[in-house]
């Protein structure tokens, strides 16, 4: 949950992916030397060895040629100083990053390429939502998240792909975004609408040499791939959140990552719980002390030889964010190895 200090009192309020995502660059700023180093994992894949048979592998991209598999990184928001917020990630220990960006003009690609290339940073994607409000949860939700509502959609069609120009400005592999809630049945007309759309931006990235990633989290996973499959292009992919499955009760990662293993090409590494409240997701908590079977799913991903990153993701502000950060840092490369 996000927190802010009003009159004297300590005011939480509901978590706001997007606002988490403006206020971390911020959050990060605080006490880099003064959290103490997280206990270690005592749990190791080979713990935990799952029997899954090796049918399948991810996708080779070759952004990831020369680089380590399941490389760490963080998803931060740059903001108007991509320099600070770059530099907080090297400052982590972190070799790669996913950069949020909402507003944004062409000027800002320079820095933010500097940025990168002076911290030796690689930046995986480019995330962006919006614009116009998103409610992250099972009422409001299917209203105002991606590309699904109609009244908001043209406008994110044409912002997705203002976001790609400025990825291939910046040099950035991939534009990175949630969909929203895409309709079960694919008989229904909103259905095809949103394929359609989704044809739009991963032909409009594909023509700047970039491929699409759909960030797991509202729709179930077989109907992310049926419409993956449906838009028929060659340069989409999937960022798998661990937790978002979770948090939205649609899957259980484990599992999830048989459908989508084709198709992964971005992992966030983040923990939850399972929705209780027919009205709100469940409950994101520290990486570790969720639903999230990390032994099983790093050892899995090791056996698809995913090449591509492992990127952090803790949606809350304020010191007890780096600590997370860095306990999540350290419980994975006991994992990862």
């Amino acid at each position: 949950m996000s927190s802010q200090h009003s009159g004297g009192a300590l005011v939480v309020q509901k978590p706001n992916r997007r606002t988490f995502l403006q206020t971390t660059a911020g959050t990060l700023a605080f006490g880099w030397n003064a959290i103490p180093a997280a206990t270690q994992a005592s749990t190791t894949a080979a713990d935990k060895a799952p029997a899954f048979p090796p049918n399948q592998t991810a996708p080779v991209l070759a952004s990831n040629e020369g680089k380590k598999p399941l490389r760490l990184g963080l998803i931060i928001a740059i903001g108007r100083d991509p320099g600070a917020a770059i530099a907080k990630v090297r400052d982590l220990g972190l070799v790669s990053c996913q950069v949020f960006v909402s507003d944004f003009d062409p000027q800002d690609a320079a820095p933010l390429r500097r940025a990168l290339d002076q911290n030796k940073i690689e930046a995986t994607s480019l995330v962006v939502g919006g614009p116009g409000r998103e409610v992250w949860d099972f009422y409001d939700g299917p209203l105002t998240i991606g590309l699904v509502p109609r009244d908001t959609r043209a406008a994110r069609i044409a912002h997705l792909k203002k976001t790609s120009d400025f990825a291939k400005q910046c040099g950035i592999p991939a534009v990175q975004t949630h969909c929203g809630f895409i309709p079960e049945n694919p008989n229904d007309p909103l259905y095809k609408e949103v394929v359609t759309a989704m044809r739009e931006v991963a032909e409009y990235c594909k023509r700047n040499g970039q491929n699409f990633r759909y960030e797991t989290g509202q729709e179930t996973p077989i109907t992310l791939v049926r419409a993956i499959r449906d838009v028929g292009l060659d340069n989409q992919g999937v960022n798998f959140d661990l937790a978002n499955l979770i948090l939205y009760g649609k899957a259980n990662p484990v599992d999830a990552i048989e459908t989508l293993a084709p198709y992964v090409q971005g992992i966030h590494a983040k923990d939850g719980l399972f929705p209780t409240n027919a009205h709100q997701l469940g409950e994101e908590v520290p990486i570790g002390k969720g639903k999230v079977d990390f032994p099983l799913i790093i050892a899995r991903l090791k056996q698809l030889q995913y090449g591509g990153a492992v990127t952090i993701e803790r949606e809350i502000s304020g010191p007890r964010q780096i600590e997370d950060v860095r306990a999540a840092k350290e419980y994975l490369e006991a994992l990862i190895g």
